[in-house]
């Protein structure tokens, strides 16, 4: 047992992509402001931070995930995991943490199970609507569980679990107060369209051919801004040109905050941080599950929106030219879907993520492990199905 009654430090633990930095960006601003240390423990990839965790004391242990390619892959996986547990377990010992938070990714695992095994306090935090693999298994192990979402599917455990929501980035934040105002008769009708770091295929080949299926009056007032493949760029301004529609393409935009409080509608993939963002802006959107993602996550996600009223789930599968043709003409004809969307959005955000997520934090600090033992165990229930446009997400 670790002796932490003099220790004001806590460590965050995230893996080295965006979905778990951007959170813990966010959480480690508000720590700072309230005075307290911070130690940043991450895998390889985390290596050049930049902002407020790139000022935070950073340690990297090894980790890699355990979806290898074959038996030779799996096994090193769970080499890796091991040998950084052993790494996560000795840097807490030296560190001697009030907390540990973990916001998933390679490195968080073995550094919230090494702090557990030392009787640390613990809190992990999950970003979608279903908890991942590592944290499912974590969750019986720790003391508080944070979601972004309620989640979908009943969990089992000792810890408290607390919708604290999805902390964003501070531009988003500073967006929150940027009325919507719909799309006006005649006025343009102006369409974000993002698809994860490296845009979606799906995009570039449905939306110009939806395109050339609208009046020519509601195409003339199309504007579109859309996040597009490197090889594919070129294809698809020619879609976009041979429907006439004004469209701007780019690999990466360095403006989503701008461009997202501009837009009316925004069509996306279904990842935390893209529901999260559009919500605190407060903007309707048309979402689009990736098929792949583990355990089904991003569906998870979108009908978890949807069922809210803030957007329009549809499978990849539904995604079609004509059925996105058929929507933008009614969404273009009766604005009022739009503003209604725009405001569940908005209500069911909760903007204030890091600073709740932050209040779990030290209100278990202050406990002094008193919580450890935790509450008996609890089963959060999975939310009734929705019917949102009578279609049902798998």
């Amino acid at each position: 047992m670790i002796n932490r009654s003099s220790s004001k430090l806590i460590v965050l633990a995230a893996g080295g992509t965006g979905g778990h930095v951007f959170p813990a960006e966010a959480l480690a601003q508000v720590l700072l402001a309230q005075g307290h240390r911070l130690a940043l423990i991450t895998d390889k990839r985390g290596t050049a931070y930049s902002g407020t965790l790139g000022l935070v004391e950073t340690h990297h242990i090894s980790g890699q995930g355990l979806t290898g390619q074959g038996l030779i892959g799996l096994i090193r996986g769970v080499v890796a995991l091991g040998l950084g547990g052993l790494q996560a377990r000795k840097l807490l010992e030296e560190l001697r943490p009030a907390a540990v938070v973990g916001f998933g990714g390679y490195a968080s695992a073995p550094t919230v199970y090494a702090a557990s095994k030392l009787g640390i306090p613990t809190v992990i935090h999950e970003q979608n609507a279903i908890l991942g693999r590592a944290n499912r298994l974590l969750a019986r192990k720790v003391n508080r569980v944070c979601t972004s979402i309620d989640l979908a599917k009943a969990i089992t455990t000792a810890a408290q679990v607390i919708r604290t929501g999805m902390p964003v980035r501070p531009a988003i934040a500073a967006r929150r107060a940027s009325a919507y105002i719909a799309p006006q008769a005649e006025g343009p009708f102006k369409l974000l369209v993002l698809g994860g770091s490296q845009g979606a295929r799906i995009f570039s080949d449905v939306i110009p051919a939806a395109m050339k299926l609208l009046p020519e009056s509601l195409r003339k007032r199309i504007e579109i801004s859309q996040q597009s493949r490197p090889e594919e760029l070129d294809r698809t301004l020619g879609a976009y040109h041979d429907a006439g529609v004004h469209v701007t393409l780019r690999t990466f935009f360095d403006n989503v905050p701008d461009l997202l409080a501009g837009a009316h509608l925004l069509i996306a993939r279904s990842g935390a941080s893209t529901v999260a963002e559009a919500c605190v802006i407060g903007r309707p959107s048309l979402l689009v599950p990736y098929p792949y993602a583990a355990d089904n996550h991003q569906a998870y996600n979108a009908e978890a929106l949807a069922k809210a009223g803030g957007a329009w789930a549809l499978r990849q599968g539904e995604f079609t030219p004509q059925g996105l043709a058929e929507l933008l003409v009614q969404f273009a004809g009766s604005s009022a879907a739009l503003s209604k969307a725009a405001a569940a959005a908005t209500h069911f955000s909760l903007p204030d993520a890091a600073q709740r997520l932050a209040e779990v934090v030290t209100n278990l600090i202050r406990e002094d492990g008193a919580a450890s033992a935790g509450p008996r165990p609890v089963a959060v229930p999975a939310p009734a199905p929705s019917n949102t446009m009578n279609r049902r997400i798998a």
